[in-house]
């Protein structure tokens, strides 16, 4: 096996072991630093070892006996093997869980990563970094940070994780679709990071982060296969992805759904979204209720079932941005139903609907470059270049800004 058989068979192994190791590690020793360390060292003896000696034929476990070796080494080297025990007796002695628990230590991770009582942004960070492998540079990299300042913040999580005694184990049943829609929350936000990227000197669309958050909320589905709204966001992901190759335009724009080319979207991910949909919908016919992701995912399937944008079913679009309104009454949801709005009752309605809006979406940047567009198609393009203005003083991505700033000065 060559030394790039080799490269790829330990980058292919990183993506499939790195949380089931660093899962299992920190239930043995109830620590977080040591697993994360430990099973980084595997990796790195990993990368020394395999060139020469071949890559083992079960890397997965060859990785962890290694990692457990490691860990113990530096527990001796510590000489705080009492305190460390006692830690790990803490987690071994939790109460048993509920019969029917999930019992998964990767999951119990991302619980842990994503508890309540981290903050937001320590959450992703601590969920990169244990769940997904980042590297800190990586992670600092991707949210425009020093790679110290990240080291901080997710040392500061694991921290917290400690000193409040945050539990290594599953939510109770009672707890467990709160706390999963909080691990549904974090996914979401590292996949928006990718798909709109913000911060100057960034590329548009960040196919790294997004392709990371859809990898974890695969992970998610094969652990919760039941879970109707982590199939939901699976959807919504593959079906957003699935329009990436047309979403950036050859001078560095963003370009809008209507204007994409829809030949050159993915149609494995489009069919793989559509089938998700359907089974969310078969499951809805038999009584179980939808929620925001399943909803979201239903109206890109809408969107990716046309074949040109002419075809939209902008009624069937609408009708379920009223269902989801029920669910999230949030200024943004009304938002955009707006704009389903206008391609049924007319860009005066909708610009109607965006007004009353106005004062709590007066930070955001497509508030503003939705009342452009209004405006734009009602022939008042003073107001309407005053709206593009404010839109892109506001806009953090640089293809969206290329964007708005174009459509402006098209205006007469």
């Amino acid at each position: 096996m060559s030394d790039v058989d080799v490269c790829e068979a330990i980058t292919r192994v990183h993506h499939d072991e790195w949380a089931r190791i660093v899962a299992a590690l920190t239930r043995r020793f109830g620590d977080l630093d040591i697993a994360e360390e430990a099973a980084a060292e595997a990796f790195a003896t990993a990368v020394e070892r395999w060139p020469a000696d071949g890559v083992p034929p079960n890397p997965g476990a060859w990785l962890t006996t290694t990692a457990n070796r490691k860990a113990i080494d530096r527990i001796r080297r510590e000489n705080k093997r009492d305190d460390k025990h006692r830690e790990a007796q803490m987690v071994y002695d939790d109460p048993p869980e509920p019969v029917g628990a999930i019992d998964d230590d990767r999951l119990r991770l991302i619980f842990t990563c994503c508890h309540p009582a981290l903050a937001v942004e320590s959450r992703v960070a601590l969920t990169l970094r244990m769940v997904g492998g980042l590297t800190v540079p990586e992670i600092a990299r991707a949210f425009l940070v020093q790679g110290t300042a990240m080291e901080r913040r997710i040392t500061r999580a694991k921290a917290k994780i400690k000193a409040a005694r945050i539990p290594y184990r599953m939510p109770s049943a009672d707890d467990l679709p709160a706390r999963v829609s909080g691990v549904l929350a974090v996914l979401f936000l590292v996949f928006n990071e990718g798909y709109l990227a913000s911060g100057p000197g960034t590329d548009p669309v960040r196919h790294d982060l997004t392709a990371e958050a859809i990898r974890l909320t695969r992970l998610i589905r094969a652990l919760l296969p039941q879970d109707g709204e982590v199939a939901g966001l699976l959807a919504l992901m593959l079906l957003i992805e699935a329009r990436r190759p047309a979403r950036v335009s050859a001078s560095g724009e963003l370009v809008p759904l209507a204007e994409q080319d829809r030949g050159a979207w993915d149609a494995e991910l489009i069919a793989e979204g559509h089938r998700l949909v359907r089974e969310r919908l078969a499951a809805a016919a038999a009584g179980a209720a939808p929620g925001r992701y399943q909803i979201l995912a239903a109206i890109n399937a809408v969107h990716t079932s046309a074949r040109d944008v002419r075809d939209t079913d902008w009624s069937q679009v609408l009708a379920l941005y009223d269902q989801l309104v029920r669910l999230d009454p949030s200024p943004i949801i009304a938002l955009n139903r707006a704009i389903a709005v206008a391609e049924l009752d007319g860009p005066e309605v909708a610009l109607a609907i965006v007004d009353r809006l106005a004062e709590t979406l007066a930070g955001y940047h497509a508030y503003h470059a939705t009342r452009a567009d209004l405006l734009r198609r009602l022939g008042q393009s003073r107001q309407s270049r005053a709206a593009y203005d404010r839109a892109i003083e506001l806009a953090g991505n640089t293809g969206e800004t290329a964007y708005l700033t174009r459509r402006r000065d098209q205006l007469q």
